[in-house]
């Protein structure tokens, strides 16, 4: 076999190389490299022996297919500059390498049918996917649930999908920050929105109507897309509606909102509160510091891994839909409404 041996001038070796040199199949050296048990035992010694003198090392997507799994999960977000994703992908992450997962993350334009076949073309490199804040509309997640390959939903909690799926409960939240407002006195509301195709969107605003109705607290919507210079730029919109307190999407809004306010020579909190979404560090060295909700986003990150692991052992999940609660943080951007002016 020393004859064999590749030289450092020699290309690399590859699985036929080896086989030749085993006197073995391609098809042999593939499963003994991919540990399957079905060889002989000597046989596998050699083809093991043979792989070491040659310094052979097969592809992780070689052994992946032999194996039937490519030890590969995809990741999709609507933003990778969005630092609200990072946390939960991080938490994913450190999970899955215990148990020998790569990650492969991608993101799309925001627009549901890139969204869509940017999913389709992941599932083709991945044994699961992780749809992080999908807004994919209903029928083509039903699509994406009859493929095969095992997919999570999270940041989006809908009914009728038959797909694992963990959410935040903002609505709850949302309510409590409303009523926090309502107690300081603020009873002109304008909400800073998200994107419309974000289910978190939807439920925030939900969160903000029903507060006008249990509350009194007149409530206006102005639309935006969850971003700072979007947000940024919404300002003189939601200053035309008067309201005394400001209640944006989350907290990159929160501080466009914030910036531009500044520039105007608008006091926060005490000519109008501001309050974010979701808690991100940022939002805790600004001046004034972000009054926000808190939201878990390594449990999410945790939850989605565990729901997405039980898809790729052919099981179903203990639970196939969660929501986790959040908390609002009581900051600086808000205070007492101020008094009305004669």
């Amino acid at each position: 076999m020393g004859n064999d041996v590749t030289s450092p001038g020699q290309r690399k070796p590859t699985i036929r190389t080896v086989a030749a040199a085993a006197g073995v199949s391609t098809a042999t050296v593939s499963r003994v490299m991919s540990g399957v048990d079905t060889v002989n035992p000597d046989l596998a010694r050699r083809v093991l022996e043979v792989a070491r003198e040659l310094s052979y090392r097969p592809s992780e997507a070689a052994r992946g297919l032999a194996r039937g799994a490519l030890r590969n999960i995809g990741v999709l977000m609507p933003d990778l500059g969005n630092s609200y994703f990072h946390d939960i992908v991080k938490s994913m992450h450190v999970i899955a390498a215990r148990s020998g997962f790569r990650m492969l993350i991608a993101d799309h334009t925001a627009e549901p049918g890139n969204e869509f076949e940017t999913a389709l073309d992941l599932m083709g490199h991945v044994d699961g996917l992780a749809l992080l804040s999908s807004r994919i509309d209903l029928p083509r997640l039903r699509e994406l649930a009859r493929q095969g390959t095992p997919v999570v939903l999270v940041n989006r909690v809908e009914l009728g999908i038959d797909l694992p799926m963990v959410g935040v409960d903002s609505f709850t939240a949302m309510l409590e920050v409303c009523a926090e407002l309502a107690r300081l006195g603020h009873r002109r509301i304008v909400y800073l929105s998200g994107s419309e195709l974000a289910w978190q969107d939807r439920e925030r605003w939900r969160g903000v109507e029903t507060s006008s109705r249990l509350l009194g607290v007149d409530a206006v919507r102005v639309q935006s897309d969850g971003t700072m210079e979007t947000s940024y730029d919404a300002v003189d919109r939601v200053l035309g509606h008067a309201p005394t307190a400001i209640v944006c999407f989350n907290d990159l809004s929160a501080v466009g909102v914030l910036s531009r306010l500044r520039e105007l020579g608008v006091s926060v909190p005490g000519d109008v509160s501001v309050t974010g979404f979701d808690d991100l560090e940022l939002g805790r060295h600004i001046d004034p510091r972000l009054t926000t909700v808190s939201t878990p986003r390594d449990e999410l990150g945790r939850v989605a891994w565990n729901m997405l692991n039980d898809g790729l052992r052919g099981r179903g999940a203990e639970e196939n839909a969660r929501l986790l609660p959040a908390h609002p943080v009581v900051r600086d951007s808000t205070g007492p409404a101020p008094a009305p002016r004669p």
